[in-house]
């Protein structure tokens, strides 16, 4: 069984080097958790610049679906660069980006005829369905979520309420958008992980809200993550969407579903509001879409993406090398991966259930397929947030050869290629128990 290798003290010399490179060169705005400075990849392997190999379970942050390199993506992004690589599909036509959208048009729920607007990346997705909404409702106003993060450009960042640092400096904003609790519930104080809730808060929407601050006939949309991604990967009760969805209905406004990091097979299906049962108006996709090369999509049916021509567009979106990426990641998901992550999922969410006996600190578990979380606790019964505890056991996890990543404020992400296998999901949880234990005790 392939395990982890570090040869060297992390930073290697080499990528002391290189990070010392980068600090005078790159933008200093950038998050780096640790002195990682990847070379090449495959699978869910990772070398760095000194030789050390890393087991990936952060997927360059939920993007490579079929794993880093895939051959099958590789051939195809190599068969479409002899032929054709760039020419503006927002001028021109050409086949790549004509065959992806019927494809993914097929793919996207609900019936009649869906159209497809490339961009570039999850906020260019979000920021395309965020003026289609505003296109056709004609409405100025929106509701968005606590937690979300819906991306960094100007209007995906109104949206996004995430971490003040992300908005720091940045204001004014879009306005008119109104930001309500995700996985809270007003009345009776329950997390909306747990039974007891009976969606209060979702009501509260229809039944003091729009009653006294936003007039319900000048909203446009509510933005929603299926599941909560940098929030926590926090999944809400089975009828959460279908209540908020119910009362959008009844208003005429737009339900946007967020499916750039839950979308593309990762939990299992396709996209993660199958799992709720809710079709959404609009759904915009990203990360996963074309297993590491840039590309973003807004689905919509035809009666809803009505916008005229010159109204939105994007020199590079749809580009005919990411297209072509994503057609194979596609064919691979549909194939056996999303099956892969949907068992896969169910190994890693059993491991971290029967850890969590054994650690008091570990507290919620949770997740759909492969995207998975732990919450760190210092105490079970409180929930006190155990956030520094997080960050080194990610470093901790690190120093042994295992990449993961944080989401919220004191949770570890589990988001690893849809290709992984038993022992690779074995491994992750050896390496992850051991670092629990040099931390918490």
């Amino acid at each position: 069984m392939k395990s982890p290798q570090i040869r060297t003290s992390l930073p290697g010399p080499r990528a002391k080097e290189l990070i010392k490179l980068d600090k005078s060169f790159v933008s200093p705005s950038y998050t780096r958790v640790y002195p990682l400075v990847v070379d090449k990849a495959k699978g869910l392997w990772v070398h760095d610049v000194d030789d050390n190999i890393f087991l990936d379970f952060t997927a360059g942050i939920a993007v490579n679906a079929t794993g880093h390199c895939h051959p099958q993506v590789v051939k195809a992004i190599q068969m479409q660069a002899k032929h054709l690589l760039h020419m503006s599909g927002t001028d021109f036509y050409y086949t790549p980006q004509i065959i992806l959208a019927e494809k993914l048009a097929t793919l996207a729920p609900g019936r009649g005829t869906k159209r497809v607007y490339f961009g570039n990346s999850g906020a260019e997705a979000v920021e395309a369905a965020f003026k289609l909404a505003r296109w056709h409702t004609k409405r100025e106003l929106n509701i968005a979520f606590f937690g979300a993060f819906h991306g960094r450009t100007m209007g995906a960042l109104s949206l996004t309420a995430s971490k003040t640092i992300q908005k720091k400096h940045y204001n004014p904003l879009v306005p008119g958008i109104t930001h309500i609790p995700y996985g809270y519930c007003y009345r009776c104080a329950y997390n909306l992980t747990y039974p007891q809730c009976n969606l209060h808060c979702v009501h509260w929407v229809e039944d003091t809200l729009f009653r006294t601050t936003v007039p319900a006939e000048e909203v446009a949309a509510i933005f929603v993550e299926p599941i909560q991604g940098e929030g926590g990967y926090i999944v809400p009760p089975p009828e959460f969407h279908k209540e908020f969805y119910k009362i959008a209905k009844k208003y005429g406004i737009l339900y946007v579903a967020d499916e750039v990091q839950s979308g593309m097979g990762r939990t299992g299906k396709m996209f993660a509001m199958e799992h709720f049962g809710v079709t959404a108006d609009i759904m915009s996709l990203a990360k996963g879409i074309a297993s590491g090369l840039p590309l973003g999509a807004t689905i919509a049916p035809a009666k809803i993406m009505n916008w005229e021509a010159g109204s939105h567009a994007s020199t590079f979106g749809g580009n005919p090398l990411s297209c072509r990426a994503s057609l194979a990641t596609i064919e691979l998901l549909e194939k056996n991966l999303m099956k892969n992550a949907a068992k896969q999922g169910d190994r890693l969410m059993n491991g971290l259930t029967a850890l969590q006996k054994s650690f008091e600190c570990m507290g919620d578990v949770r997740g759909r397929g492969l995207m998975v979380a732990v919450e760190l606790v210092k105490d079970r019964e409180t929930k006190e947030p155990a956030t520094k505890w997080r960050s080194r056991i990610i470093k901790k996890s690190f120093e042994k050869g295992l990449l993961l990543l944080g989401c919220g404020e004191n949770s570890i992400r589990f988001s690893p290629s849809l290709s992984v296998t038993s022992d690779e999901v074995d491994t992750c949880l050896s390496i992850f128990e051991e670092s629990v234990k040099e931390v918490a005790f």
